[in-house]
């Protein structure tokens, strides 16, 4: 069973003024939860894991959009670097989809997944990046790829948790509602470095 680094219920994060925050979000921040340092150091591990794991396996690497897209960008940013200096290298080609699963800070009931291009990848090994799975995980399977590996940056521990766990997890965090390194709250925040937990007016500022 695949483990991220734990971060514990009663962890609160850090205070947002040790940190660079940009001007238009300071007020609507609580803490920072998760520093970027401290999420591009374990991206930097995930790489490493996945290129041990995939041997010469020919990887199509699926983004799932919007919040997906920093982690993917990132962790293929470590992929690249270990093919161009290690021993050993893998082809990798990149592919899109988009997931919307959100509406406020409830998921929503329908996912809807939009834009997919799928058959391009029968018989292909494929790495996901993202958190909305089962609906994706479902249509990939009638394409019948090689192989499915599926990274997620971050998994929430809730009363709710589905047994369905990622193959590489970055981080395993407490049901926190959280924003930042493209996680949205409707569309706002992507632009925040940082994972950071939303005051409670901020969301009320932004909603829809």
């Amino acid at each position: 069973m695949a483990y991220g680094l734990q971060i514990r219920d009663e962890e609160s994060g850090y205070n947002k003024n040790l940190f660079c925050i940009p001007k238009h979000y300071e007020e609507d921040l609580e803490r920072v939860f998760i520093p970027h340092g401290l999420i591009l150091d374990r991206t930097e591990r995930l790489a490493r894991d996945i290129m041990q794991d995939m041997g010469s396996h020919h990887i199509v690497a699926l983004c799932v959009l919007k919040g997906g897209y920093k982690f993917f960008a990132d962790l293929l940013d470590h992929i690249k670097a270990l093919n161009q200096n290690g021993d050993k290298s893998v082809p990798i080609t990149v592919d899109f989809v988009r997931i919307k699963s959100y509406c406020n800070d409830l998921p929503t009931e329908k996912i809807s997944i939009v834009g997919e291009e799928l058959s391009t990848l029968n018989g292909k090994d494929i790495i996901e990046t993202g958190k909305t799975m089962k609906a994706l995980l479902s249509k990939l399977k009638d394409n019948e790829p090689k192989m499915v590996k599926v990274v997620s940056l971050l998994v929430k521990r809730t009363h709710q948790s589905p047994s369905y766990r990622p193959d590489y997890i970055g981080f395993e965090i407490p049901d926190k509602f959280v924003v930042g390194y493209a996680l949205d709250y409707n569309e706002y925040f992507r632009d925040l470095n940082h994972i950071c937990i939303l005051k409670e007016k901020a969301k009320e500022k932004y909603r829809i």
